[in-house]
């Protein structure tokens, strides 16, 4: 049995790095392909937004002369990418996905829509919903806030290279402490940079909890969705 039979899969594009300064590891691609496959074996229906900062983040690009909303469709393109990477992946470890687009580009990926997302899981597929909200300044986490909202998700797992949530930077102050558990008042009282304001009061409002844990770790996803309290659950 599994704690959550719809989740929203949210991975950062620079976690897809792995090892390297830049782009794609196919090393890490494949680990992750691997721990879907496991919680899709259990019948779990996954939708997945994945960030495109391994290729192109819009916000740094702005700030070296780029046009913004140009920046930001370099960055929502570079989430494509990323996207079509795993679809890749997960096809040549035999679990069927599809990938949405909230730009139109035939025959990339389909154009998405919310009903196209559930019935394709429903069906049993792992559906991919890339170009984040297919609008410049909004970011990758308020494109898993509101698709997450939309597929009607019982959660939303944001799976980085980090265990939770942490007072400070754990990487930078070996001082910081781990929540096991805080509600998003606490979070946006103490500014901390779980997601930017936007997604963070889309899923405060929309009642959709957020965990937050290390994708990096084989197994990790799997345990989270046995309900082992591995990382840091955000709740009202």
């Amino acid at each position: 049995m599994t704690t959550y039979k719809r989740i929203l899969l949210k991975l950062s594009g620079e976690s897809l790095m792995g090892e390297k300064q830049y782009g794609i590891d196919e090393k890490r691609l494949a680990v992750y392909a691997t721990q879907i496959k496991e919680i899709a074996a259990m019948g779990v229906q996954i939708g997945i937004v994945i960030g495109g900062g391994n290729i192109f983040r819009g916000l740094s690009g702005a700030g070296k002369g780029f046009d913004r909303v140009k920046g930001d469709q370099m960055g929502m393109l570079a989430t494509v990418i990323n996207s079509l990477a795993l679809s890749s992946a997960l096809t040549a470890a035999g679990v069927k996905n599809r990938v949405l687009t909230a730009v139109r580009m035939e025959p990339i990926g389909e154009f998405y829509n919310k009903w196209k997302a559930i019935e394709s899981m429903e069906a049993g597929e792992v559906v991919i919903m890339s170009a984040g909200t297919g609008n410049p300044f909004f970011t990758t986490d308020t494109g898993s806030s509101l698709r997450g909202i939309e597929i009607e998700a019982d959660v939303m797992l944001k799976g980085t290279r980090v265990d939770g949530i942490y007072t400070a930077d754990p990487e930078k102050d070996p001082t910081a402490v781990k929540f096991h558990d805080i509600t998003y008042d606490e979070v946006l009282k103490r500014g901390l940079k779980v997601m930017d304001l936007t997604a963070t009061c889309m899923c405060k409002e929309n009642n959709l909890p957020i965990i937050v844990f290390d994708m990096d770790t084989p197994g990790n996803l799997k345990r989270v969705m046995k309900g082992e309290e591995i990382g840091t659950l955000v709740h009202n």
